[in-house]
């Protein structure tokens, strides 16, 4: 390859972003000159920019002729260029030593770690997964970076109506607290922000994770490890023989994980859980089907969480223009301040934001609580639309409303909107 640049300079030049349609062009090139630069220089200088650019995974993909190289930024996939087909090769068995894998094993998946030291002296946890493809390996570095995403409850973006529902939730002695959403939706975040808040050294508090993504002092996590029959339902078992106050699960996937999370959560123990359900009051049904009887699951859940991530505006370029639809903001004028719900805002795109527009995520909120009338619903197994409508008439804000009150406050726009939310939850 020619002249080239170092990695890190290279990469710095980033290509616009765009809020919707199609993706855009790769985020940037890699320009490497391999006849200086080997994978152990490589390789570190690529995390470190993913790093910089605070994405959530770093991928490699291996193509006929090349690799490509590509990261996850702000939830979209942005590529940064391609690596010789050959050379990648390489950078891929330097990431799986480097990993304590198996670098001549191709033909199966296989899962690593490798705790990354960067330049700065800050250590990324680095979970690396591959996995044969057509052409080969392709590898996938999830970066957990401990200095950028454990927040606190009143960091997540929530609402006051928002923030104090879940400050309700977490004051209850005992019951079941569903997190739910899609991938990527932000529940882990969510999960340890809860465990951060109760964790003032008066509650004993077990976590069963797979994986454990950070290490919290105080509270007692343990890893479920399915090679040694360590499932969630087999630890959970165990777990409460410990005498836990809390306990956290990392994810419901069973009909057996289902019915002693919420049997704890009855018997004295505040449960935390994640769910994949599409909205809040869907989690009801997607324990039903697993089994969970009406009668328990009705006196044992406090409450649902669903939510989103959407993308916030960058601060230092962001445009704002008049509202083209003026009752857009109608239905949250309840919600709204004076001079607010009178204009949108945009993104552009600049330096700072590394031209892409949007400078961070926040997330969007669907809240549901389990209220004497609620329950009897759940108890008699009433479909989703009849608890959403009778949790809309008692006060819940659906995700169509707490997505608009993000733009009325110009935190994003509407087309991020349109992107992350589907459009039968945008619907009145």
């Amino acid at each position: 390859m020619g002249v080239a640049d170092s990695p890190v300079t290279a990469l710095d030049r980033v290509a616009p972003d765009r809020a919707a349609g199609p993706p855009g062009p790769p985020v940037g090139q890699l320009k490497l000159d391999l006849g200086t630069l080997e994978p152990d220089q490589t390789v570190p200088a690529v995390i470190e920019y993913a790093a910089k650019l605070h994405a959530s995974d770093l991928f490699l993909y291996s193509n006929e002729d090349h690799l490509e190289v590509a990261v996850r930024h702000l939830g979209m996939v942005r590529s940064l260029g391609r690596l010789p087909a050959e050379f990648g090769r390489r950078c891929l068995s330097y990431v799986k030593t480097a990993a304590n894998m198996n670098f001549s094993e191709r033909r199966r998946p296989m899962d690593g770690r490798w705790l990354f030291s960067r330049r700065s002296g800050q250590r990324l946890d680095l979970r690396i997964n591959t996995i044969p493809t057509l052409y080969g390996e392709d590898c996938t570095l999830r970066i957990l970076d401990q200095e950028h995403r454990l927040l606190s409850v009143d960091q997540l973006g929530m609402d006051g109506h928002h923030y104090g529902r879940l400050t309700q939730f977490l004051a209850n002695p005992n019951g079941l607290l569903l997190v739910t959403g899609p991938t990527e939706s932000g529940k882990s975040t969510t999960l340890y922000a809860c465990l951060s808040q109760l964790n003032n050294g008066e509650r004993k508090i077990n976590t069963i994770e797979d994986p454990i993504e950070y290490s919290l002092r105080g509270i007692r996590q343990t890893q479920v490890n399915a090679g040694l029959e360590l499932t969630f339902d087999a630890l959970l078992r165990h777990v409460l023989r410990q005498a836990p106050d809390v306990i956290m699960i990392g994810e419901i996937r069973d009909a057996e994980t289902a019915m002693t999370a919420v049997r704890a959560a009855g018997s004295g123990h505040l449960v935390l859980a994640t769910l994949h359900a599409p909205v809040a009051s869907a989690a009801v049904h997607s324990l039903l089907r697993l089994g969970v009887h009406p009668y328990l699951l009705s006196n044992a859940l406090l409450g649902v969480v669903s939510q989103r991530l959407l993308r916030t505006l960058c601060s230092q370029c962001k445009v704002t223009y008049e509202v083209p639809a003026p009752k857009l903001f109608e239905g949250i004028r309840p919600w709204l301040g004076a001079g607010e719900g009178t204009s949108l805002s945009g993104p552009t795109g600049c330096s700072a934001c590394f031209n892409t527009g949007y400078a961070g995520r926040t997330g969007v909120f669907e809240m549901l609580r389990v209220t004497p009338a609620i329950r009897e619903l759940i108890d008699d197994s009433s479909p989703v639309s009849a608890i959403r409508k009778k949790a809309g008439e008692e006060g819940m804000i659906e995700f169509r409303q707490s997505a608009l009150l993000k733009v009325a406050h110009g935190l994003t726009s509407i087309e991020e909107v349109v992107r992350v939310l589907p459009g039968e939850y945008l619907l009145p």
